[in-house]
């Protein structure tokens, strides 16, 4: 083999290794963490208010008990609306809302006897009718 046999070779090789890197990368399954994330990155600052009000207030208290297979949060006692949000951020399938009924306890207790074990963030959003607040935990199960 001569010397130009020996580049045409190379580069061929180097074609062909550049081709299965782009068909590999293509394959390649890239989610967003949400469908809507421009829209939401535009009212970010309304996220930000929140999150400062529920640092002024009393913060939410979630309590994991592994052996009961429960998680219990414990309520403001100013809440009049709110939601808690499960957020898996490995697979978003997995997510999930538990909305806080009108009349309730002081107490929210949700069942994690189904949930994949692993990483979740716990997102509680809630209202005392004149503020919003938003609070964050994670969780390991």
């Amino acid at each position: 083999m001569n010397w130009g046999q020996a580049i045409v070779v190379s580069f061929v090789l180097f074609a062909g290794f550049i081709c299965v890197m782009i068909y590999r990368m293509c394959r390649q399954n890239v989610d967003l963490v949400r469908d809507d994330y421009y829209q939401t990155e535009i009212a970010y600052q309304q996220h930000i208010d929140k999150v400062a009000n529920a640092h002024k207030s009393k913060p939410v208290a979630i309590d994991y008990q592994e052996a009961a297979q429960k998680v219990t949060l414990s309520l403001p006692e100013t809440l009049r609306r709110g939601q808690i949000h499960f957020y898996r951020p490995s697979d978003r399938h997995q997510d999930f809302n538990v909305a806080i009924p009108a009349i309730h306890t002081n107490q929210q207790t949700v069942s994690t006897a189904k949930l994949a074990r692993g990483f979740w963030r716990i997102q509680f959003t809630w209202s005392d009718g004149q503020r919003d607040y938003y609070s964050e935990q994670d969780l390991y199960l």
